[in-house]
């Protein structure tokens, strides 16, 4: 009697190639330039107009599709209830490990997203304003786990993104400067109800911290996770630190001014010890075991590129 072979596991998600992915953007107009793609480009990243095309142009097309979507079944309710409550932005997140270029791919989608009918007014907010001021990282003994679940002001996240998907005329996030690597007093940055808000940060999809408290990611109507293999990223997050010991940490206003002068092997040192003593833990305990609560992941290889696609089964 024959045995069948073992049939796959089944999967949440639909897995599509890079070259299937690419072919969803056939008919589809390029709308940046080379230039408005360098000037998007983080440090490190090698995204090209090809990448732009072939992978981000179809998934700004499917963002959009979901929001229209969510923005008609809005006004459907609204009509049912005879009310006259109008809809509230849409909001994506985008996480992922530090160095895997999840900030570019943020920048890149507000600017695609906002050339789409339905969507023309998108911003972009960074968890980073949410992390605790440096002096009360300290006060806390945090400095050393900064970019860890625990420090962020969890709660002013949850409101700023409660006040967004209410419909508040305003909403108001603290702003991070990477270069003083910490939070301005009295600078916010400001969302006017847009058509899309798009959050970006390492641990935007924990869960709750305790039973009955809201979690994050329950504000989110998309979430995408940026995935990679934890030595590549560690090979961008060295490269990304010799850049900016070359570039912002050479200014003497940097925070991290005091690496600019180190030598190439001192620098490959220092950076491998903050990726080993901070960033790999930080990404293994708390940001990759979230990787599936996103709707969809883009997996990159070796070279940076996006060579699959995961989208979550409706």
């Amino acid at each position: 009697m024959s045995v069948d072979a073992a049939a796959p596991a089944p999967s949440l998600y639909r897995e599509i190639d890079r070259a299937e992915w690419a072919r969803l953007a056939a008919d589809m107009a390029q709308p940046l330039s080379e230039t408005e793609i360098v000037q998007i480009r983080g440090i490190g990243d090698r995204l090209d107009i090809a990448e732009v095309r072939e992978v981000y142009l179809p998934l700004s097309r499917l963002l959009s599709l979901y929001a229209n979507a969510t923005q008609r079944l809005g006004a459907d309710t609204s009509a049912f209830l005879r009310d006259s409550e109008t809809t509230t932005p849409f909001v994506v997140a985008v996480a992922g490990s530090v160095a895997v270029g999840k900030s570019t791919i943020a920048r890149l989608l507000r600017e695609l997203m906002s050339r789409w009918p339905g969507t023309p007014r998108v911003e972009l907010v960074t968890t980073d304003g949410f992390l605790y001021p440096n002096a009360e990282l300290e006060r806390r003994g945090l400095m050393e786990r900064k970019g860890f679940p625990e420090s962020y002001d969890r709660r002013a996240l949850v409101r700023f993104l409660t006040e967004v998907k209410s419909g508040a005329a305003e909403a108001r996030a603290p702003f991070y400067s990477h270069m003083r690597y910490d939070i301005v007093p009295d600078a916010h940055v400001t969302v006017r109800r847009p058509d899309v808000v798009i959050v970006e940060g390492l641990n935007v999809l924990q869960p709750s911290p305790s039973p009955g408290d809201i979690a994050v990611s329950e504000l989110f109507d998309f979430s995408i996770y940026v995935d990679a293999d934890t030595d590549h990223i560690a090979s961008w997050y060295v490269d990304r630190f010799l850049a900016l010991r070359r570039g912002a940490f050479a200014n003497p206003n940097s925070f991290f001014n005091v690496f600019s002068h180190l030598s190439d092997d001192e620098a490959v040192q220092t950076a491998m010890g903050y990726w080993n003593d901070i960033n790999l833990p930080n990404l293994r305990e708390n940001v990759l075991p979230t990787k599936h609560q996103a709707r969809l992941i883009l997996q990159k290889g070796a070279g940076h590129t996006v060579e699959r696609v995961l989208l979550r089964k409706l």
